[in-house]
């Protein structure tokens, strides 16, 4: 399965995905501005795979001025139903549909993941003016959580991947951060309280690997790990704790 394909494959769930997938906490925007060293109030803002728009609105409430970038149709559909006073235009971060150093910064919500660095990167350098930013983040379950660790090893073990004797807080950073490019971190810890077990299911549902997977052994699977935390949390209600991990760089 290629990795245009796998990103595409949220078109066909972009509602569950608006509904179900968390948003993210008013301290990864001041850590935005901190790092970036540029107010969001005001600034030009491309935010690239924009998706439903979960990041999107928040940089919006911001009082950012944002152009959202998306390439999926569905995903691009819900966009516009969310967020209709925000402009959106069809394209990715490989080949941006933007002018030359027309933007303060440029943000990629869960998305960096998806492009070629190897046209990414110039194509942010191109788009953003002098002393512009790039900022990436990834919103996951937060590693010293002890059932959240659990499922994530389960579902490791589902798609046969390597288990990792520790779990690693820095990892998103190790596995995607380009090259070349000196990029200042930080972590924001935050959690989505009294979230029901289906509605965790739901939100697992939307992930990409599930969503290309074999229909039958994915349905066993959720099966299994709804009945698991139906006996781990008998009043059938969750905390969803995250770990968003934050880079920002000014190419």
């Amino acid at each position: 399965m290629t990795k245009p394909v796998q990103a595409r494959s949220f078109d066909a769930i972009a509602a569950a995905y608006d509904a179900h997938r968390p948003s993210y906490p008013p301290a990864l925007f001041d850590a935005i501005e901190e790092l970036a060293g540029i107010p969001l109030a005001g600034a030009r803002v491309a935010d690239v795979g924009a998706g439903t728009g979960l990041g999107t609105a928040r940089l919006y409430e911001r009082e950012a001025r944002i152009t959202a970038v998306e390439p999926g149709d569905g995903m691009a559909e819900q966009f516009a139903r969310s967020l209709p006073d925000v402009p959106l235009v069809r394209g990715d971060g490989n080949n941006l549909p933007l002018r030359t150093g027309s933007m303060d910064l440029i943000t990629y919500a869960q998305a960096w993941h998806w492009t070629d660095p190897t046209r990414s990167v110039p194509e942010a350098r191109r788009v953003l003016r002098p002393g512009g930013a790039l900022a990436l983040w990834w919103n996951d379950g937060d590693p010293d959580v002890e059932w959240l660790v659990d499922q994530e090893n389960r579902m490791r073990v589902f798609f046969g991947v390597e288990v990792p004797a520790v779990p690693n807080r820095r990892a998103r950073f190790r596995a995607v951060l380009p090259d070349g490019l000196d990029f200042r971190t930080r972590q924001v810890a935050w959690s989505r309280r009294r979230v029901p077990v289906d509605a965790h299911i739901a939100n697992m549902a939307t992930h990409s690997d599930f969503l290309i997977g074999d229909p039958v052994a994915v349905r066993d699977f959720f099966d299994r790990e709804r009945a698991l935390l139906a006996s781990l949390f008998p009043d059938g209600e969750v905390e969803e704790a995250y770990l968003v991990s934050l880079a920002v760089a000014h190419p």
